[in-house]
C-alpha cells in the first residue's frame, strides 16, 4: 500500500508532536487547512500537522458517485447500520502506514494524536483505539463509533487510557447527535476516558470546539 497523499503544515522547526487530521466525506485535507491555521496560532508547542486525503471511491448513500471518502456508506440512521468494514480497515492501515512513517522521522506514538471530523473522525476511533503503541490522544469530531462489536476483542491495551474528546454540533442534520451519545456512552461502558462538549451548530466546526481542541491537544502532549 502506498502512502496517502496529504499536506503537511509544521509550526516550528523542531515539532514536538504530529497530528494527524482526516476529513469528512466528500472533502480533502484541504479542507480542515483553516482550521489547523487556527489552531497554530493557539500557544501550543510545534507540531507537525499531517491532512491526508482519502481516497477516491463510489458511495452508495450519494447514489455510488465517486469521491474521496474513508469507506463507503450503504445506509446510514441514529443506529449507525451496514458499516463498510473492508474500506474502514484499508483505511485504518493506511493512517496505520503514517504512523510508522512519523516513527522514522523521530516522532514516537506517544507524541502523535489521531484527528477526524466526520468519517475521518470513525477512523480516528478505530485506527487510535486498535494501534498497538500507545498514543498521545484522540479527537473525534462529528462523528460516531463504527465498528462497536469488534472493538473488545481488537481494542489495544496500550491505549485504554488514551485521552479522547469528542464533540458534536446539537443540530447536525448529517451525523445525529444521538448516534455520537451513543457512541460515547459505548467508549465509556468500556472504561475510556472521554471528554464530551456541544455545540450550538450543525455539521460543521466552530471557533470554541477549536479553542477546545488547542487545550486537549496541550495537555495531551504536555502529559504523554
Amino acid at each position: 500500500m502506498s502512502l496517502l497523499q496529504h499536506l503537511e503544515l509544521t509550526t516550528g522547526v523542531d515539532p514536538a508532536g504530529t497530528v494527524i487530521w482526516m476529513h469528512g466525506l466528500g472533502d480533502s485535507g484541504w479542507g480542515h487547512l483553516d482550521a489547523v491555521r487556527a489552531l497554530a496560532q493557539q500557544d501550543l508547542p510545534a507540531l507537525r500537522f499531517i491532512l491526508p486525503h482519502a481516497p477516491i471511491r463510489p458511495v452508495t448513500i450519494n447514489n455510488g458517485m465517486e469521491m474521496p471518502a474513508w469507506y463507503d456508506i450503504r445506509m446510514m440512521d441514529e443506529l449507525g447500520r451496514m458499516p463498510d468494514e473492508e474500506g474502514i480497515r484499508e483505511s485504518q492501515a493506511a493512517i496505520g502506514q503514517l504512523i510508522a512513517r512519523e516513527g522514522e522521522r523521530g516522532i514516537a506514538p506517544e507524541r502523535i494524536v489521531l484527528a477526524g471530523f466526520s468519517q475521518g473522525g470513525a477512523i480516528a476511533l478505530q485506527t487510535g483505539l486498535r494501534h498497538a503503541a500507545r498514543l498521545a490522544g484522540i479527537v473525534a469530531m462529528s462523528t460516531y463509533l463504527a465498528l462497536e462489536d469488534s472493538l473488545d476483542a481488537e481494542g489495544a491495551p496500550a491505549n485504554r487510557a488514551t485521552p479522547i474528546y469528542m464533540a458534536h454540533g446539537v443540530s447536525d442534520e448529517v451525523i445525529a447527535i444521538a448516534l455520537a451519545q451513543r457512541s460515547r456512552q459505548a467508549l465509556e461502558r468500556r472504561g475510556y476516558h472521554v471528554a464530551w462538549e456541544e455545540f450550538p451548530m450543525p455539521h460543521s466546526l466552530c471557533g470554541e470546539e477549536i479553542v477546545s481542541i488547542g487545550d486537549f491537544l496541550s495537555k495531551a502532549l504536555t502529559s504523554a
